[in-house]
């Protein structure tokens, strides 16, 4: 096949070959009818990510590469961040954000065993995983509905002085009250963690200045799983304008090695065997000291591939998810003495993840889930409700040790049992929508 031809042209036919069969095979469009299956989310893609996997796969370079620096540098520039790093998933965006947080670097500010963390109980478990497992002290404050997010009149209250960070989420795309937020972080000295895992391309207006969120806190992370805004079917980043932060992620990311130099190149800095650390011997090989207790939580350069390419389609998936939301929520007015519907978060523009609906007293939630269900759209819950009351809890709860509570965690208790989640993902078309809204109302008897 590929007789006469050198490596470029046969690369070049081997493409050809593949854009044909992801047009021909993939992306088909059927008309909707009534009673097909609505998943809460799905990839949105074509032949560009398929030709990017593999244009990196025939080079099998398979851990990170030239991809990776592609994309670490789009993330950047369209966050307009100085430094962004890529890694695995999102849940380990958030290992390393935390991690990072402990680094004897930051001197006084890094967070030690027993210093306590403010976070929320109602979200995804790994946002305050990476706390308890380190041995730090989650401290638990209640959200707010129809924002879904940490209520901002309990900070205060949920201050000690063992307190040395937030650590928060934008809850499904909503971003929290960040001017509140980073004006109680900046009182105190608290390092503040943005989790925007389920929020890129969300805008928040704080100080005059539009910025997306996970830029305005210390550090902020992303989740490329495929439902998330943008896939590269696993993988998350990790972004920040501080460098010395930076160079903290990237150790604790990469084996928690001191050594910058990148994968496959060696004595940038032309002094690989002349210094001393630690107690180890002067000269001792710089690629093999280790300034972090880290991890080896690197992408690959085939997922980083598909994400170069996701990520210039990026720009129109938030569009279009803000485009399903409004007419979704227009579609169910007049349902609002039955449900609550979600509201943006004041000097926000919200690239929504999902759509929240809390059933009122009357409601039964699973009967309106079951119904939903069983018309074919597919729903959620706000991941772990209350974790609190999760498994993974049971020996801290029993001891009564390991976490704090901030007064009574109403409101995370009520979205535990009343609240549940559709999809307005970009993949979606007005059929889909305006048919959700349908059996959403028929849920409720309207």
């Amino acid at each position: 096949m590929f007789e006469n031809k050198n490596e470029s042209q046969a690369r070049e036919e081997i493409l050809a070959m593949v854009k044909e069969y992801c047009d021909k095979y993939h992306n088909q469009k059927k008309d909707f009818k009534e009673g097909d299956r609505i998943t809460y989310a799905a990839r949105v893609y074509d032949s560009d990510e398929m030709l990017n996997l593999v244009d990196s796969s025939l080079e099998f370079w398979l851990t990170s590469g030239r991809y990776t620096d592609e994309f670490e540098a789009g993330l950047a520039k369209y966050l307009g961040v100085k430094h962004a790093a890529l890694v695995n998933s999102g849940s380990s965006a958030n290992l390393v954000a935390f991690m990072t947080l402990t680094s004897p670097l930051l001197g006084d500010r890094a967070v030690k065993p027993g210093d306590e963390v403010i976070t929320v109980a109602a979200g995804f478990p790994t946002t305050m995983a990476p706390i308890v497992q380190y041995g730090a002290v989650p401290v638990f404050v209640d959200i707010t509905i129809p924002q879904y997010n940490i209520d901002v009149t309990k900070l205060e209250e949920a201050y000690s002085d063992k307190t040395k960070a937030v650590m928060i989420a934008h809850t499904l795309g909503n971003p929290f009250d960040l001017k509140a937020v980073k004006e109680f972080c900046d009182k105190h000295n608290l390092w503040l963690v943005e989790d925007n895992c389920d929020a890129l391309g969300s805008r928040y207006t704080i100080d005059g200045k539009t910025r997306f969120t996970g830029t305005i806190g210390d550090i902020g992370t992303s989740s490329f799983y495929p439902p998330h805004h943008m896939t590269m079917g696993e993988g998350g980043a990790v972004y920040t304008d501080d460098a010395l932060l930076n160079k903290i992620i990237r150790s604790i990311r990469d084996w928690g090695r001191d050594c910058v130099c990148p994968s496959g190149r060696d004595n940038l800095c032309g002094h690989r065997f002349d210094k001393q650390y630690g107690e180890l011997p002067l000269g001792y090989d710089h690629k093999y000291v280790y300034s972090h207790f880290g991890y080896n939580l690197k992408a690959t350069d085939m997922q980083a591939a598909i994400g170069c390419a996701q990520l210039k389609k990026f720009p129109g998936f938030v569009e279009r998810r803000k485009y399903n939301f409004d007419r979704l929520k227009k579609a169910l007015a007049g349902c609002e003495d039955k449900l609550i519907l979600p509201e943006a978060c004041e000097n926000s523009d919200p690239s929504w993840f999902g759509f929240l609906i809390t059933c009122k007293e009357g409601v039964d939630k699973f009967e309106v889930v079951k119904y939903i269900e069983s018309k074919g759209v597919q729903t959620r819950m706000l991941f772990a409700g209350n974790i609190i009351k999760q498994p993974c809890f049971d020996q801290m709860r029993a001891a009564r040790t390991g976490y704090r509570v901030v007064g009574e965690l109403t409101n995370t208790d009520r979205i535990m049992k009343d609240t549940f989640w559709v999809g307005v993902y970009p993949g979606m078309t007005d059929e889909k929508i305006d048919y959700m809204a349908k059996v959403i109302k028929e849920a409720v008897g309207m």
